[in-house]
């Protein structure tokens, strides 16, 4: 069974494509391979779109359906560009274009490929160290200024999940984006020195000089190479800690802290617009205007503005890609205080965004209808109806996360993602169902399995745990799919928060190269301020 994969798209070349990258029109670049394959070697400006979750995702990461977009694979028999690129003109984008022989051709023509993810962000967080000299501490001095009882604080810049797998002794977890509204309730005396740290270098460095840039009285610095510049030194890291920053800010505190976050916002020529100038922009058809809420997970849980989407702003500026998927776009972040977004708006600015504040904040009134790609229509079984339908005879294909396959899945169950699905040789006159964590990207892939000619698929979302609840077997296969055909995980140096010091050395070894192997045109694309 193979996909068909008429053409309908225009194939353009690398020189093509690296002009585009710089001519100062709008352009998504997706690669639309999975993750591992992307993390192991893609473009530099590439936004990470997997096949397997295209239609659920390239709403939010390219709106605009005029937009041009280039998608790209591997190149040489593989088709999944040319499917990617007939799916999105089939949700109604009109501008696409596939990088002719993929990735293969671009580097033929002597072109750049990057490993890791994330890379624009972290080569900007490398940049900015340069650019601004941001003060750092080693592992060794903070463990001895620790013992001694120094008047000292570590806030961890990630997410809380990241902080809770592993974290600096006594370390309490303050995103990134929250330092600017919280980082004084924290060392609320200026003479308390800051430490900042993330897993590797990046966010330690970015969180450090936000603190810097603000004008903080206090001493501040980056954490060198992080968590894991700590283990390599052979210290005790903690694991499971919940320290995190108080919900609450004083009301008479943010008048002060919003005419700080001004004040820098002014320095970095963050320009601020009216909720009537951001309506006009969303209505525009010929330009991408993004709407960021930059405010913590529970703020945004508790309502935002229309098509707003979830940028909690320390990630927005370190995973910039995962979030935004056309460069060129307008940014408007967002918070409910003016504190947290000018900060935001400064780095992204930086770092070559346009992007600006909304003076309203989440009072703006604004309406923005960006239609979400409704999923194909799937029968959805439940555990028992599951069980009923193997005993009579449902072929079970297993598309969640490889690595959770490996670890437990119904026994006779085959693992395949979107992209390979063709390769499986199902038996056409049985029924299928897709085993999966995400039931749109579940009936994405039940729609092809469709096309191949496999009329009666269904989808279930349940567990190892409440298949075994029904008297349906498990089975786990650490060895099963092989690593080469785990194609959506990324084991360039996965293990390096797992004990393994060589690929915590070598993780840290590519964040500290990335700077080297930008060209000219990337590296001026970076927007710093003169020092």
């Amino acid at each position: 069974m193979q996909p068909n994969t008429e053409l309908f798209f225009a194939d353009i070349d690398a020189h093509t494509l690296k002009q585009w990258l710089h001519d100062g029109r709008e352009i998504a670049l997706l690669d639309v391979r999975e993750h591992g394959q992307y993390g192991e070697s893609h473009l530099f400006y590439a936004a990470p779109v997997p096949y397997s979750r295209l239609e659920a995702d390239i709403v939010r990461l390219a709106p605009r359906r005029s937009v041009r977009v280039v998608v790209y694979d591997n190149g040489g028999a593989d088709d999944t560009a040319a499917r990617a690129a007939n799916a999105l003109i089939a949700l109604g984008y009109t501008q696409v274009h596939r990088l002719a022989d993929g990735i293969a051709q671009w580097q033929q023509q002597g072109y750049a490929v990057f490993a890791g993810v994330n890379v624009p962000s972290k080569t900007f967080g490398e940049l900015a160290e340069e650019v601004f000299h941001t003060p750092r501490i080693g592992a060794r001095e903070l463990a001895e200024r620790q013992r001694r009882g120094d008047d000292l604080i570590v806030l961890d810049g990630r997410p809380y999940a990241e902080y809770q797998k592993m974290s600096i002794p006594g370390g309490i977890c303050c995103p990134n984006g929250e330092l600017a509204l919280r980082a004084h309730t924290l060392a609320a005396s200026p003479d308390t020195t800051i430490v900042v740290n993330c897993a590797g270098r990046t966010r330690s460095i970015i969180g450090a000089q936000t603190l810097i840039n603000l004008g903080v009285p206090n001493p501040v610095y980056a954490l060198e190479n992080g968590t894991q510049g700590w283990y390599l030194e052979d210290l005790q890291l903690e694991h499971g800690a919940r320290r995190r920053y108080r919900d609450d800010v004083a009301e008479q505190d943010l008048p002060v802290l919003a005419q700080r976050s001004a004040r820098l916002a002014e320095r970095h020529g963050v320009p601020t617009a009216t909720a009537a100038q951001v309506q006009a922009w969303l209505d525009d058809p010929e330009r991408t205007t993004f709407l960021c809420d930059v405010r913590s997970a529970e703020e945004y849980a508790q309502g935002s503005l229309p098509g707003a989407q979830h940028a909690p702003g320390g990630q927005l500026v370190q995973a910039t890609d995962q979030y935004l998927a056309v460069r060129g776009a307008r940014i408007v972040v967002f918070d409910a205080e003016g504190v947290r977004a000018p900060v935001v708006a400064s780095w992204l600015r930086q770092m070559g965004w346009d992007a600006c504040t909304l003076q309203e904040g989440t009072y703006a009134a604004l309406s923005n209808a960006s239609p979400a790609v409704a999923a194909p229509a799937v029968s959805v079984l439940s555990d028992a109806a599951l069980a009923l339908a193997l005993a009579q005879g449902a072929q079970a294909v297993d598309i969640r996360p490889s690595m959770r396959y490996r670890a437990s899945h119904l026994t006779g169950a085959r693992w395949s993602i979107r992209p390979r699905l063709g390769s499986l040789a199902l038996d056409g006159a049985r029924p299928v169902v897709l085993l999966a964590e995400d039931a749109a990207v579940a009936a994405w892939a039940a729609a092809e399995l469709r096309a191949l000619g496999i009329p009666d698929v269904k989808v279930n979302t349940g567990t190892p745990e409440s298949w075994a609840a029904h008297g349906l077997a498990l089975e786990s296969t650490p060895a099963q799919p092989a690593d080469r055909d785990c194609i959506d995980y990324l084991f360039f140096v996965h293990d390096r928060h797992d004990g393994n010091k060589a690929a915590a050395r070598q993780y840290l070894a590519w964040e500290t190269n990335l700077v080297k192997q930008i060209d000219e045109r990337e590296r001026a694309a970076y927007r710093f301020p003169p020092q």
